[in-house]
């Protein structure tokens, strides 16, 4: 008797059926760890602040090694050619745009459906206002993987340059998801902090309540930045990151360095504020592990004391400028897949920390559905800046519109 022939079958996701009146916003996302572009794919009704939103898709395209090396070299303080970074910020839209299309792919949607992409770019210099050198006033940054290539690409308007209308009217042009935050998260009830460990680590504080001039958001300092580098130092980049914490867990807490570290300038200043890889930088990690190292410590011993180092800026920084009281902290972002730091921060706030997960978004989809809604606020010509996170003069529209 034959044998039949076993046919391998491709599975293909169901497409995605809209509602009536639904608009589709893509934000696309690459943040200062710059690992790779995440795309969220939101359905939306209403408009400008009332807004509701249902998350269809979320895909991630990680930059290639070569092409990540090259960002983060070219992240301030870097000294590149101009031609360099011309090539670069083209070469990444091109990333973005194919990221764009293999989201809108993989869920089966027409892409005549969606309404706007909307990108916040690669960060590779951010130069606020107040900081060290810089005007008290004004500052600036750049975001490479231009909009216009992107609306080129994929045929779909697109917005992109958020920062630069709040840094041009005297805000630090970050953080800018506190509006959003804002939309996703506040309750008339209940206080939150919604926190994000990035490769920079920022909250936001939502009272009961209140609406966005009632809300509070700035950087605490750094995120994974730090750790990444020690990850990679150490394993001479076998590893990106420390996985799962393990590097800190088998290292102990260095109090000595740890106090010193802390007297960094950025933790004593004020909010509003907002920092980068240019106060948090590869040569300073570097140099911190040289001491550590020289002192008879081991690597672990670096990583426990990073570790530790972020969970207690984040923790001072509630604890100092958070004047009312928070019922829950909601993470996401690639610190909260760390258990070790997990552990210090829960311990520190001593009370619970809820991953975003239980409130049905996916946590490397968040900040691109956050881009998507400031999007749409661009397009519906609402303010996106909320002036108690920036420090800003006065409220604006944040974005410029790239049509293709």
């Amino acid at each position: 008797m034959s044998k039949k022939k076993t046919v391998k079958k491709t599975r293909v996701a169901p497409s995605v059926r809209l509602r009536a009146g639904e608009r589709v916003a893509i934000g696309l996302m690459s943040g200062t760890s710059a690992d790779g572009v995440d795309a969220a794919i939101l359905a939306v009704t209403g408009s400008g602040l009332k807004v509701r939103y249902r998350l269809l898709g979320h895909h991630e395209r990680p930059y290639p090694p070569a092409l990540r090396k090259r960002v983060l070299d070219t992240m301030a303080p870097a000294r590149v050619s101009v031609e360099s970074l011309c090539d670069l910020n083209f070469e990444l839209a091109e990333v973005f745009a194919a990221t764009a299309i293999e989201a809108i792919d993989a869920i089966r949607l027409p892409r005549e459906k969606v309404n706007l992409i909307a990108s916040h770019g690669q960060t590779v210099c951010h130069l606020p206002p107040g900081r060290p050198g810089q005007s008290k006033t004004f500052g600036s940054t750049l975001q490479l993987a231009d909009p216009g290539v992107i609306a080129a690409r994929t045929g779909i308007i697109t917005v992109g340059n958020f920062r630069t209308g709040d840094m041009a009217v005297g805000g630090q042009g970050a953080p800018l998801v506190p509006i959003t935050d804002w939309l996703m998260f506040a309750d008339r009830k209940v206080s939150r902090i919604v926190l994000n460990i990035g490769g920079i680590a920022n909250i936001t504080y939502l009272p009961a309540g209140g609406g966005p001039a009632d809300v509070l958001a700035f950087d605490t300092g750094p995120g994974n930045c730090l750790l990444d580098v020690v990850a990679q130092v150490v394993t001479k980049g076998r590893l990106q990151f420390d996985v799962d914490g393990k590097l800190a867990a088998a290292g102990q807490v260095l109090t000595e360095f740890l106090v010193d570290w802390l007297e960094h300038p950025y933790f004593k200043r004020r909010p509003p504020k907002s920092t980068g890889r240019e106060d948090f930088s590869r040569p300073l990690v570097e140099r911190w592990l040289r001491h550590v190292l020289a002192a008879g410590a081991t690597a672990e011993d670096m990583m426990a004391t990073l570790t530790e180092l972020t969970a207690t800026t984040i923790a001072n920084a509630i604890k100092q400028f958070v004047a009312g009281r928070f019922d829950e902290v909601i993470v996401y972002g690639g610190g909260s897949t760390n258990p070790t730091l997990m552990a210090a921060l829960t311990q520190l706030l001593g009370q619970p920390i809820r991953l975003i997960e239980r409130f049905g978004i996916h946590p490397k989809a968040k900040e691109a559905a956050s881009f998507a809604l400031l999007g749409l606020l661009r397009i519906d010509h609402v303010s996106g800046n909320v002036l108690r996170a920036t420090g800003a003069q006065r409220p604006v529209i944040l974005g410029g519109v790239y049509r293709p």
